[in-house]
C-alpha cells in the first residue's frame, strides 16, 4: 500500500469513527439574528491554530453547529509553526494525543504511521516542527473544517442587545453572540520588547517572534538576549545561516537545566490547578516563572556545537547604543559587546490593555493584580496582567456588574494560564480545554436561551406511547 493510499484508508477510519460518535451532533441553538440583512453566528472562533481547530470541533461535537472560525494567515500557514517559531523539532513527547480529543485515528501517531510505517514511528525521536503543522492541515482538512483565511479582526464593538460586532480589516462586519479569542501564545499581549532597544533603529534589531531574514547577517556578528528556547532556536538560525559569530547574554548567573514544573506534570495539575486558591495557584506559577524553564536538550547543542557560539551570564544588560554600523551593548557589569544585529528572545507579556482589538473595553477587565495581592518575596508584575478568567475562559468585569458582554469573550489562548493552567496553547491538555471551553458555552448559550427551551419543553407533545402496549384492567371488568 502507498502512503497516499494509507493516508486515504486513514481518512476514511476517520469518517467511520465519526460516524460511530454521531459526530456532527445536530444542532440545538436557538437562533439569533439577523441583524441589517447579515446573518448572527452563535460563535466566532478568532484564530485556526491548534486550540482554534479543536475548539470548532468539539463545539460541532455538542451540536453548537453556527460557528465561523476564521484566521488573518493562509492556509497552511497558521500559528507559528511556519513563521517564528524556529526549532528542529517539538519539545512534546510524540505520542501526547495533543488536539484529537480522544478519537484515536485522529492523533498524530495515526497520522504519521499511515504515512510512514511502524517502523519510522519506533524511531522517531521527536516531532519535526514543520511537519507538526503538516499534521495540523490535515486535521483540518479531514475534519472539514470551514476556515476562513484572510480575515483580520481590528476592533470588537459590543452592541446593547448583547450581541458582539467584529469590525474586519476589510470593511466588513461580523455579528455574533459569542467570541473565542484562540490567538495563540501572544494573543492577549506581545511581544516583551526591553526599554534599552528603545534608541536603535528598527533596523538594528528583532524580537525572536519576528521575520528574520537570517541570510542578511551571514558573515555578521549576532548577539541573542536570554537564553530560554525562543533565544537559543534564533541563535541556532544565525549560526546556521553562516553568521560569523553569535553570543547568548543571559542575566542569570548560571544556564537554567531543570523544568520545574515537570515535577508536577500530570492529569492531577491540569484538573486541579483551577480548583486551587489563588494563593496556591499564584505561587505554582511564580515559582515555575522566576525558576525559568530551560531550552530543550537538543535546541541547546544545536547552537553549541558551532565553535563561533559563546554564552555568557551575568549579563544583565544596562545600555544599548548604536555606533555608526555597530551595536554596542553594555552589561551592568562594565562588559562590553559589539555585534551588527541584535535579536531579543525575551518572550512574550500577557496584557490585555495592548490588545487593539479590544481598545473599546479592555480597561474594564479583571486581572490578577484586581483581585489578588500576593505576599512578600511573590510580587510578580508579569503575571498580574494575566485575565481574572471564569471557569469557561471568559473575561470577568474589574467592577461587579459592569460589561456583562465580557461573559461572551472566550480566552482560549496562552493568557488563560494563571486562572486555569496550561490547558489552551500548550500540546498536552489542549483537548481538556476544549471541552472545558465547550462545556462552558454550551451551558451559557442554554442559560441565555431558558425561556424558550422552557416553552419547548411545555409545548412537547410527541407521544411515547400509542396505546396500544396496556390493558386497562378496570375498563375491561367495567365493560
Amino acid at each position: 500500500m502507498t502512503n497516499k493510499e494509507a493516508l486515504e484508508t486513514l481518512n476514511a477510519r476517520v469518517r467511520q469513527d465519526l460516524g460511530y460518535l454521531n459526530y456532527p451532533a445536530s444542532n440545538w441553538v436557538k437562533p439569533a439574528g439577523p441583524i441589517d440583512g447579515k446573518p448572527v453566528s452563535d460563535i466566532v472562533i478568532v484564530g485556526a491554530g491548534m486550540c482554534g481547530l479543536a475548539a470548532f470541533v468539539q463545539l460541532n461535537r455538542q451540536g453548537i453547529r453556527n460557528v465561523r472560525i476564521i484566521d488573518k494567515a493562509e492556509k497552511g500557514m497558521e500559528g507559528p509553526w511556519l513563521t517564528y517559531a524556529r526549532m528542529e523539532t517539538l519539545r512534546s513527547p510524540k505520542n501526547l494525543l495533543g488536539p484529537a480529543l480522544g478519537i484515536p485515528s485522529l492523533t498524530f501517531q495515526a497520522w504519521y504511521r499511515a504515512q510512514f510505517g511502524t517502523e519510522k514511528w519506533d524511531a522517531l525521536y521527536r516531532i519535526p516542527r514543520p511537519m507538526w503543522q503538516d499534521y495540523l492541515t490535515w486535521y483540518r482538512d479531514v475534519m472539514e473544517i470551514p476556515v476562513e483565511n484572510g480575515l483580520s479582526v481590528e476592533r470588537v464593538v459590543p452592541r446593547e442587545d448583547g450581541i458582539l460586532t467584529l469590525e474586519m480589516a476589510d470593511g466588513e462586519v461580523i455579528y455574533t453572540r459569542k467570541l473565542v479569542w484562540a490567538t495563540g501564545r501572544d494573543g492577549l499581549g506581545k511581544g516583551t520588547i526591553p526599554n534599552f532597544v528603545s534608541g536603535l533603529p528598527r533596523s538594528s534589531w528583532a524580537h525572536s517572534a519576528d521575520p528574520v531574514d537570517f541570510d542578511k547577517w551571514k558573515g555578521k556578528r549576532v548577539v541573542v538576549i536570554g537564553v530560554g528556547a525562543s533565544a537559543v532556536d534564533n541563535a541556532a538560525e544565525a549560526l546556521e545561516h553562516g553568521a560569523a559569530e553569535v553570543r547568548l547574554l543571559a542575566r542569570r548567573p548560571k544556564m537554567p537545566t531543570i523544568n520545574k514544573l515537570m515535577g508536577i506534570g500530570s492529569y492531577g495539575i491540569t484538573a486541579g490547578l483551577p480548583d486551587l486558591s489563588p494563593e496556591w495557584r499564584w505561587r505554582i506559577m511564580d515559582y515555575g516563572d522566576k525558576q525559568q524553564t530551560p531550552a530543550p536538550h537538543g535546541s541547546t547543542l544545536r547552537v553549541s556545537r558551532h565553535d563561533n557560539a559563546y554564552f555568557h551570564f551575568n549579563c544583565g544588560i544596562a545600555k544599548v547604543e548604536q555606533q555608526g554600523a555597530e551595536v554596542v551593548i553594555t552589561t551592568v557589569t562594565g562588559r562590553e559587546f559589539r555585534c551588527d544585529f541584535l535579536i531579543l528572545g525575551t518572550g512574550f507579556s500577557v496584557d490585555p490593555m495592548v490588545r487593539p482589538e479590544f481598545a473599546l473595553f479592555n480597561d474594564r477587565i479583571a486581572c490578577w493584580e484586581d483581585r489578588y495581592t500576593p505576599p512578600a518575596g511573590e510580587e510578580n508584575p508579569g503575571l498580574g496582567r494575566f485575565p481574572w478568567l471564569n471557569s469557561d475562559f471568559s473575561f470577568t468585569p474589574k467592577e461587579e456588574g459592569d460589561a456583562p458582554f465580557l461573559k461572551d469573550i472566550h480566552c482560549f489562548n496562552y493568557g488563560s494560564a494563571m486562572s486555569l493552567g496550561k490547558v489552551s496553547g500548550d500540546i498536552p491538555a489542549i483537548s481538556e480545554g476544549a471541552l472545558w471551553l465547550v462545556r462552558g458555552i454550551a451551558s451559557g448559550l442554554f442559560r441565555d436561551e431558558l425561556d424558550k427551551h422552557w416553552e419547548d419543553l411545555l409545548a412537547y407533545e410527541k407521544p411515547e406511547l400509542d396505546g396500544s402496549e396496556w390493558t386497562d384492567a378496570d375498563a375491561v371488568e367495567r365493560a
